[in-house]
């Protein structure tokens, strides 16, 4: 193992899992993820494997068959993804969240029948917030649930859904009507079960095509369309008593999510270092190897400090969460921290590489296109700003 983004205190079922994805990654993500990814191509047989090691249910308790690990051991798995192709760890993220939120909200009714197929992989799922309009301001979203005698229709457009079409099952948040005095208090999330596929996967849904994007290929991102959809009551997350509860779900959700999203930065950042370093010291200028030049050294200096920082910060949100401690300021602070030292090591890569950085045969150039995302991806910077200073306000208040 390399020494940089090392976990002290892991069990020897933790560090077996990580090796096994490592060799995973090492053996069948890296040799084809340049081919899959200019080609945009989902790939089939890199998810039947991580499939196949249970990966889709690595969090799911183990009376649902899943293998009951925790949150670092997800967030470390991520990583160990993310350093081969930043697209696959997505097909298991939004996943990942969907079997969270059915764990800690769900009814026993709705964990029973959906966990075990989760934690096979034979359902996916996906999460939906995102609307055309609406990016990080989540209180404007428009689509909305009517009463309809027992149950409900759905009516709007969602946007960015990762594992669209792929998914059967889409924890979708949508404006309820219950007159409550927050906004807040008006939203309601629906598991909303469909086909897999494009088009018309169930009565009034519809998956159009894929968006078409810079980087974060293979993966398809997609709409949703939501046409007087009937849902039943039972359909809401935690089921009818639940209602209006939508919103602070989802941001338990969110919260997850962001532990993920700061393993994936970390884990391109990893990639694009040892790209650099190994670079470095194969590539010669003015008579000797450039890492041998202090202005690379420097360099290859600054973007390891940067990995180990980030990959600490994650770390720590990610035990907070499983010990059961708020860590929506940290893990701020880990998303944020990672996806600007993400995009900053990239970048500090890519200059390395010099010319050959912007040749398609070299992989710095896909990873180039990848760290962006990670920016915007599950809040800003910005946004992971607010919460941050909203968290120490509240702390350290005068």
């Amino acid at each position: 193992m390399a020494r940089l983004a090392q976990t002290a205190d892991l069990s020897d079922l933790q560090k077996e899992i990580l090796s096994t994805v490592r060799g995973f990654v090492d053996k069948e993500i890296l040799p084809n993820v340049s081919e899959l990814e200019h080609a945009d191509e989902y790939p089939e047989q890199i998810v039947a494997g991580m499939a196949e090691m249970g990966l889709f249910g690595l969090t799911i308790p183990e009376e649902f068959g899943g293998l009951g690990e925790s949150l670092l051991t997800y967030a470390l798995v991520v990583e160990q993804i993310a350093r081969g192709w930043m697209s696959v760890s997505g097909v298991i993220n939004t996943h990942f969240i969907v079997a969270y939120l059915l764990m800690q909200h769900g009814t026993d009714e709705q964990k029973q029948r959906l966990l075990p197929k989760m934690a096979t992989g034979e359902v996916r799922g996906a999460f939906s917030m995102s609307e055309p309009d609406v990016g990080s301001d989540v209180a404007a979203i428009k689509t909305r649930a009517t009463a309809d005698g027992d149950g409900f229709r759905l009516n709007g457009q969602k946007m960015w859904l990762t594992n669209g079409a792929r998914s059967a099952v889409v924890a979708t948040l949508v404006k309820d009507e219950l007159g409550a005095d927050s906004v807040y208090r008006n939203m309601t999330t629906f598991l909303i079960e469909k086909e897999p596929g494009f088009g018309e996967t169930r009565p009034g849904l519809r998956i159009p095509g894929k968006l078409e994007k810079m980087g974060y290929k293979g993966v398809e991102t997609t709409e949703m369309i939501l046409d007087d959809v009937a849902v039943a009551a039972e359909d809401i997350l935690g089921g009818p008593d639940k209602r209006g509860q939508g919103f602070y779900q989802m941001m338990d959700g969110i919260e997850v999510g962001r532990v993920n999203v700061a393993a994936r930065g970390c884990g391109i950042s990893i990639r694009a270092f040892e790209l650099a370093i190994d670079y470095a010291q194969q590539r010669k200028a003015f008579g000797k190897k450039i890492a041998e030049h202090q202005a690379i050294a420097f360099k290859l200096a600054e973007m390891a400090t940067k990995v180990e920082a980030a990959h600490l910060l994650m770390v720590n949100a990610a035990r907070l969460k499983d010990a059961g401690q708020r860590n929506d300021v940290e893990a701020g602070m880990a998303k944020l921290l990672a996806s600007e030292y993400c995009a900053e090591v990239t970048q500090e890569s890519f200059r390395i590489h010099g010319g050959y950085g912007y040749s398609k045969e070299y992989e710095i150039e896909r990873l180039m296109r990848e760290a962006p995302f990670l920016l915007i991806g599950e809040g800003t910077s910005e946004i992971q700003k607010t919460i941050i200073s909203r968290g120490l306000l509240k702390e350290y208040r005068a």
